[in-house]
């Protein structure tokens, strides 16, 4: 099968170059189609978005990319959006589970947040009122809610987890916030078989550090749902080690959460974990479960010595050195 491959910016090319050599060693049946998306991109054709990438994606309805950099404060808006509203990916899924044996405060940590992909302060409706006042509209709707929820809830029954967590302010934002709480109480009837708890954001995140152990599947709105997946990230290990998809009715795009980090790029010094085990996720999804198993297992036998650590995990392995240490251990495992 093809799957649509987006190298990126930053450290984008080199953790995707890692991934190609991991997939031809997985021994699976996925060809990747290459096209590219921002700076560089722009640089030569004068679109940050090239219609040969909605295309593919379009025909492949399965991509995987590198991290793409967005301007902060100034410039384009960011590519991974657009790419999520241009799709309707109306869900980001992001797992949190160290991947490895790795050295934590916390052992037991095993939860997956469901965050809302489309609307929220994330739509992106700005205005500037005056030179000294600017207005950033925030949206939420029943049907992109129920969506969300539901999902979530439906997820948490097929992988017989046990409670699903509701994260919102609305002791504060009572309309937008108490409609995305109203709906949740709504689809939870359905589901007597799973706990179901309301939590406000600013406590969720204290609970995280004190007690992660306590949740489960999270569902919540855009922006809490980005600050509180970093958040987790932080639990297991860091960036470096988190994957996450982006899934609307009939398309999906997997990702590494974490950004470009231009200031290592090209540098050989970037952790591929978080976009292997996106790919795991990737596996999981189209059947391959006992491919994503292998490589699980393999990035699990790597991270159980610290000399294959890299950088960002307090080593100094390099992204290929890492790389091949991976493919070591596919070994007999591979089937």
């Amino acid at each position: 099968m093809f799957v649509t491959l987006i190298k990126g910016d930053g450290i984008g090319p080199e953790i995707t170059e890692s991934l190609k050599k991991v997939v031809g060693s997985l021994k699976v049946d996925i060809e990747f189609e290459e096209i590219n998306a921002g700076l560089s991109v722009f640089e030569k054709e004068g679109v940050y978005i090239p219609q040969t990438l909605f295309d593919s994606i379009n025909k492949n309805k399965i991509a995987i990319k590198g991290p793409i950099t967005t301007p902060i404060g100034h410039g384009f808006r960011s590519i991974n959006v657009e790419l999520r509203k241009k799709f309707d990916l109306y869900a980001n899924i992001r797992p949190i589970k160290a991947p490895g044996p790795l050295d934590l405060k916390f052992d037991g940590v095993d939860m997956v947040i469901f965050r809302e992909n489309t609307e929220d302060l994330y739509a992106g409706l700005e205005e500037m009122v005056s030179p000294n006042e600017a207005h950033s509209i925030k949206i939420i709707t029943r049907e992109k809610s129920e969506r969300i929820i539901r999902a979530a809830f439906e997820y948490a029954r097929a992988n017989n987890r046990k409670k699903v967590s509701v994260i919102s302010k609305a002791n504060i934002m009572k309309l937008s916030d108490g409609l995305f709480l109203d709906v949740a109480r709504e689809i939870a009837k359905a589901y007597p078989d799973i706990e179901f708890e309301e939590l406000l954001v600013d406590n969720t995140a204290m609970q995280m550090v004190i007690n992660p152990e306590r949740f489960d599947v999270i569902v919540t709105e855009n922006l809490y749902g980005d600050i509180l997946s970093d958040l987790g990230a932080g639990l297991v290990g860091g960036l470096g080690l988190m994957p996450g998809v982006n899934k609307g009715k009939d398309i999906a795009i997997y990702e590494s959460i974490h950004g470009s980090a231009p200031d290592i790029a090209g540098k050989n010094l970037a952790n591929p974990i978080a976009l292997l085990l996106s790919f795991c996720l990737l596996l999981d999804d189209i059947g391959e479960k006992d491919k994503a198993k292998a490589l699980r297992d393999a990035i699990y036998e790597t991270l159980k010595d610290k000399k294959n650590y890299t950088r960002d995990l307090g080593g100094t392995n390099s992204t290929y050195g890492i790389t091949d240490t991976i493919i070591s251990f596919l070994g007999d495992n591979n089937g």
